[in-house]
């Protein structure tokens, strides 16, 4: 089905509006994820924070335009083969919008009273975490641009592994000495980490499931 979005979003009907939207979506929720990252690990440069919360709030407006476009073509003008894709995309536009508020709340760890990831085998295991999200995330919009469902399965299980992983560093912080200061940026960072790689799996299963199992893509 995703390659007949595809198509769809080359063509010059209503549809290629919506998909040139969601690329622009797409693209700043990576930016803004890389600079979020920068902030929680406290590195130098990037976008501060202000400037992540104005492309956040770019990114709802550009979702809620696609929503409505949607919503406008399926009622005015719809063709039939169109209503799938439409549904797709009504999906996959939230996904990317929920990424886009945890990176925001990414960022905001360290200055709400998060200390610095700990030099150690956790803050290690955070930081291979967050080395996949990126690559993972730098990856999304070859896979759509060519919807290689070979490559889509292979980032999806690389996902599911990265899931497990942040899962299983919760129990290791709920059983170290940390104080609560960096107790809470592990945790938070581990989380915020899994959900934007799981939105990204989302995005990820349109390539490859049918529509009534987007989302679904870790369930038999």
């Amino acid at each position: 089905m995703f390659k007949e979005l595809l198509g769809l979003l080359k063509s010059s009907n209503a549809i290629a509006s919506m998909g040139a939207d969601f690329s622009k979506m797409l693209k700043i929720s990576h930016e803004i994820t890389l600079a979020a990252g920068q902030h929680f690990f406290g590195e130098e440069g990037g976008e501060d924070r202000e400037e992540i919360r104005k492309r956040d709030n770019a990114i709802n407006k550009l979702e809620r335009g696609v929503r409505k476009q949607v919503i406008a073509h399926l009622t005015l003008s719809p063709s039939r083969g169109e209503v799938p894709y439409c549904l797709l995309l009504m999906s996959i536009v939230k996904d990317v919008e929920r990424i886009g508020d945890y990176a925001k709340n990414l960022a905001e760890v360290r200055v709400e009273g998060g200390a610095p990831v700990p030099d150690d085998d956790l803050g290690t295991e955070l930081s291979d975490i967050r080395r996949i999200v990126e690559e993972t995330f730098a990856r999304v919009d070859e896979v759509f641009a060519s919807s290689d469902a070979e490559v889509a399965n292979v980032l999806i299980e690389e996902g599911r592994t990265v899931t497990r992983r942040c899962d299983a560093l919760l129990g290791k912080v709920a059983r170290s000495d940390y104080d609560a200061a960096t107790a809470t940026s592990v945790v938070l960072g581990a989380r915020y980490y899994k959900r934007i790689g799981a939105h990204l799996l989302n995005v990820l299963s349109g390539v490859v499931m049918p529509l009534h199992k987007l989302d679904y893509h870790d369930e038999p």
